[in-house]
């Protein structure tokens, strides 16, 4: 079922989803070892701290850290509160010191793990739907209801740039190469829209357009860029399907099929070898890369998969 592979350490995958539990699981044998619920809490996002021990969920309207080497990994070790409404988007600095996140209430935050309190804040014109943290780790790139993309210079603590491809077409999503050279944005009229990202003066980001691409005739839900010398953009739709691209032309590689509703949200191994998506058909489902073909589906949600994060440990 799976292929040989030198990075074979256990995989373990983190999902969320509407019947109030997050499930973690052990993904090459889809064996779920913890579940635990969460009446009061309805989960947008799920990420992993770069130190691959604790889990971290974008909820309305505050932020969950648990510590998933604790003897209590289902309770809370921090709750981060200061927004006011969803919080739809969520990441670290790769020291996983800084912690960004993105809302529905119009707002990036910046806020350090080891505190409660946020530290730094920028005001959007509209709900965040989507926020990255650039590979230089200096620029966080948000996206918007009304359209809007706008880059945040962490050091000079302002927007540096302004994009809108579309005027009013909500942004769901945004994906940067891992080497920053390159950067998609993807809207709900099913179109990605990439740009060439080059170092400008004073070190700040420039954007060059470089392709418009109609993916689907649906929502595009998530794009992603795939780790590593892997050059695939994935994205996963309302019509039910995920394809993957080959960004050097952005021929469509292949079309992943077998969910039977919209599948809101997807992540590469790190090698890039897997793919995971979450769907609102209640199950979570394993790719191979190399064969396009699910290799492994998890059933035990009872509504809607929102979201899903996959480690290496």
């Amino acid at each position: 079922m799976f292929e040989n592979n030198p990075d074979d350490r256990p995989l373990f995958l983190a999902t969320a989803s509407y019947d109030h539990t997050i499930r973690l699981w052990e993904a090459r044998t889809g064996t779920c070892y913890l579940s635990f619920a969460y009446p009061d809490m309805h989960v947008n996002r799920l990420e992993i701290t770069p130190d691959k021990g604790k889990l971290v969920a974008a909820c309305n309207p505050y932020i969950r850290l648990f510590d998933l080497n604790s003897m209590a990994p289902h309770l809370p070790v921090r709750t981060f509160e200061s927004h006011t409404n969803n919080v739809m988007a969520v990441g670290f600095q790769y020291t996983g010191q800084m912690m960004y996140s993105g809302s529905e209430d119009g707002t990036v935050k910046i806020w350090d793990l080891r505190v409660r309190e946020c530290q730094r804040e920028f005001r959007s014109v509209s709900p965040i739907n989507t926020v990255v943290l650039h590979p230089n780790q200096t620029e966080l790139i948000s996206g918007d209801q009304n359209g809007n993309i706008r880059v945040w210079d962490l050091r000079a603590d302002l927007c540096s740039c302004e994009l809108v491809p579309e005027v009013g077409t909500p942004i769901r999503s945004l994906t940067v190469m891992w080497d920053g050279t390159m950067v998609v944005a993807a809207n709900e009229r099913g179109t990605c829209y990439v740009w060439r990202s080059l170092q400008g003066i004073q070190t700040m980001t420039e954007f060059e357009p470089l392709h418009k691409l109609q993916a689907h005739n649906g929502y595009i839900l998530k794009c992603l860029l795939s780790p590593g010398n892997n050059r695939y953009l994935a994205t996963a739709s309302s019509d039910k399907t995920v394809k993957i691209w080959n960004v050097d032309g952005f021929k469509l590689e292949k079309v992943l099929t077998g969910h039977r509703r919209w599948v809101w949200d997807c992540d590469f191994s790190r090698n890039g070898e897997y793919l995971v998506t979450a769907s609102s058909d209640t199950t979570a489902r394993l790719w191979s890369m190399r064969a396009g073909k699910e290799v492994m589906v998890y059933h035990a949600h009872r509504r809607a998969t929102v979201c899903c994060t996959l480690r290496h440990d």
